[in-house]
């Protein structure tokens, strides 16, 4: 997944800087990286590089993050990787 581009402008993730509290677990917890720590606080870094899997958005304590998981493009290539691994029979009937 390394290098991995989502299509730009279209994810639904939303951050409310001003009610970050800099606990970093948006840092931890997402895959691509989206997210940094400046001056004790979260900042998008690369907001495109998200593919929507909610992690940020569940692991937010002040709820800052918003994202509708499971839409789009991102939950087409989950599912295709998901078919690829054998773990589904298709790309459009697992999930």
């Amino acid at each position: 997944m390394e290098g991995f581009r989502y299509i730009p402008g279209v994810v639904s993730l939303e951050f409310d800087e001003k009610a970050c509290v800099g606990c970093g677990l948006c840092i931890q917890v997402c895959p691509h990286r989206v997210f940094e720590l400046v001056a004790g606080r979260a900042r998008m870094r690369d907001r495109d590089a998200c593919i929507e899997c909610g992690a940020c958005a569940l692991n937010c304590p002040p709820e800052a993050i918003r994202v509708t998981p499971g839409v789009g493009c991102a939950a087409h290539i989950i599912k295709s990787w998901l078919a690829t691994l054998g773990l589904c029979r298709s790309s459009s009937s697992c999930c």
